[in-house]
């Protein structure tokens, strides 16, 4: 019998020790519920200033926890580098423009082009945006419309707002939802989101669906859900706000001579389109450029480096990458909607290259700020900015000039980078490309 007791005892013991972890979880998950509910608390005095009532802000906020499976959250604990990313930054540009993806939506396009001809011809000519662009925002946000995000906004607003790396941008836009509920715009059950809390056809921000959003079936409402008519009105609307050039494409494909190449990309290398032609950029297929476009400047766009396409941006490149800031994203734009106009594929070819992870791109980032680079932010995100300064990097180094995070670079970086307590290196920056590559100032 003492044996008995004794094994029991033993056995009690082991059970407590294995029972202990979930004791203390329910704490704090308890713990971590009630800071959350403190943050949502907290949003009411602002919410009440914009005439949102007590009734609706419970309303909203009812059953609402964080959702801890979007992408750009900075989790307790979490290592920098494993953030989830979106797919503009995540996805290598051949996937992201994946060639059949754009044959699909082009062929619709073109019908919608000639179904919608009635409210296209009217936007281009009142808001002054072509209308093959409008479509292709149209098609690359939801599909035309196939896709419906199933995302609570007020939800997934409220975890941006308070998980994410962009609290501040993310919680006015949780407010301006909070009024859109109140202005009986939407309701809890029909306030359906992508995971930044964008909505409609074409993907609106709640304070953009304020300011900008646009009634053109003059109805009396801003549908941007329902009405086509309103949502590319309101897509034209807003390009047009963030300075779209009417008339004017967002760029053409080219092909680089010798002696220019992706170390020069990127906007701060803009010059009129008629110095790069003197220079030796052409166009593919033996096009000429537009005669009426030869002043308007241009630089270089390189998305995957030497391993891919190379194109000339012009102003409305960086109008449809405010719309989305991502250089995929915009080059996914102005390509569908010149297809939808009538153009071909990309004449070169995507090389199959590996897409980092965004913590070894901010170690590239940080080595390259470390020796002087004017890395223009530590994001992890391998935009113009980056893949230039990389080719200025390997320039100097010796290296074969490919613009390309890849992980060969980081090693050699690693190997090479300078040591603790040494003298920073003279900053270096697209001037200083310019100077090298023999074309001197702008």
């Amino acid at each position: 019998m003492p044996h008995d007791r004794g094994a029991l005892i033993g056995l009690l013991a082991a059970l407590a020790l294995l029972l202990l972890p979930l004791a203390c979880a329910r704490p704090a998950a308890a713990q971590a519920g009630d800071v959350f509910r403190r943050f949502v608390e907290d949003l009411w005095p602002d919410a009440r200033a914009m005439g949102v009532s007590r009734a609706t802000f419970d309303r909203a906020f009812r059953g609402v926890d964080p959702d801890l499976s979007l992408p750009d959250l900075v989790l307790p604990g979490q290592a920098k580098g494993d953030v989830k990313g979106q797919a503009e930054f995540t996805k290598t540009p051949a996937e992201y423009l994946n060639a059949a993806h754009l044959a699909r939506l082009t062929g619709q396009g073109k019908a919608l082009l000639t179904k919608h001809a009635e409210p296209l011809a009217r936007i281009e000519r009142d808001i002054g945006v072509q209308k093959q662009f409008v479509l292709a925002i149209w098609g690359r946000e939801t599909a035309f419309g196939a896709h419906r995000s199933q995302h609570y906004a007020i939800r997934v607003l409220a975890t941006q707002a308070y998980l994410g790396r962009r609290k501040e941008l993310f919680r006015n836009e949780l407010l301006h939802a909070l009024k859109m509920l109140e202005d009986r715009v939407l309701t809890p059950e029909t306030m359906k989101s992508s995971w930044a809390g964008a909505m409609g056809l074409t993907q609106f921000m709640p304070s953009e669906f304020y300011t900008l959003a646009y009634d053109l079936d003059g109805d009396g409402r801003k549908d941007i859900w329902n009405s086509v008519p309103d949502a590319l009105a309101s897509a034209a609307n807003q390009l047009r706000a963030k300075g779209w050039v009417a008339g004017q494409s967002w760029g053409y494909e080219v092909q680089l001579p010798k002696g220019i190449s992706c170390l020069l990309e990127g906007p701060d290398n803009a010059r009129p389109l008629r110095e790069w032609a003197a220079l030796g950029v052409v166009r593919t297929g033996n096009r000429s450029f537009p005669a009426d476009a030869l002043d308007a400047k241009a630089f270089v766009l390189a998305p995957a480096g030497a391993y891919g396409p190379a194109f000339l941006a012009l102003e409305n490149f960086l109008v449809i990458k405010r719309y989305n800031m991502s250089d995929l994203y915009a080059l996914f734009v102005g390509s569908l909607g010149d297809r939808i106009g009538g153009e071909g594929a990309f004449a070169t070819p995507w090389a199959s290259v590996r897409q980092l992870s965004a913590g070894n791109i901010e170690e590239i980032q940080e080595l390259l700020q470390a020796q002087g680079y004017r890395v223009s932010k530590v994001d992890g995100k391998a935009g113009m900015n980056t893949r230039s300064l990389i080719g200025a990097y390997q320039k100097a180094a010796n290296l074969k000039i490919d613009c390309w995070p890849s992980e060969a670079l980081l090693k050699q970086m690693r190997a090479t980078g300078p040591k603790r307590g040494a003298e920073p290196a003279k900053p270096v920056d697209g001037e200083g490309a310019r100077e090298r590559a023999g074309l001197g100032a702008r």
